[in-house]
């Protein structure tokens, strides 16, 4: 399983309604502080976001990432958007 595979599945329990991952790993490569991992920006929507601040559906998204951060993802920005925005 790749590792985009890996994060999609992880983030399955949050039911997105919309989900896209970019790797960005390339427009990284060598900077200084990386000592290995990708680089991602997640853009997800989901009803499991409503009423939760942004700092809380990062928790969350955080959360279901766990052991991967930060080995093998080493950034993540995160665009987490609730259904009834």
């Amino acid at each position: 399983m790749s590792l985009i595979e890996e994060i999609k599945s992880r983030l399955q329990p949050l039911a997105p309604s919309q989900l896209e991952i970019q790797d960005d790993s390339a427009l990284h490569a060598g900077h200084k502080g990386n000592g290995g991992g990708g680089h991602f920006t997640l853009r997800i929507a989901s009803a499991e976001f409503n009423g939760k601040s942004q700092v809380a559906r990062h928790r969350v998204i955080y959360q279901l990432m766990g052991d991967l951060i930060p080995k093998q993802i080493h950034a993540l920005s995160i665009h987490a958007i609730a259904s009834d925005e």
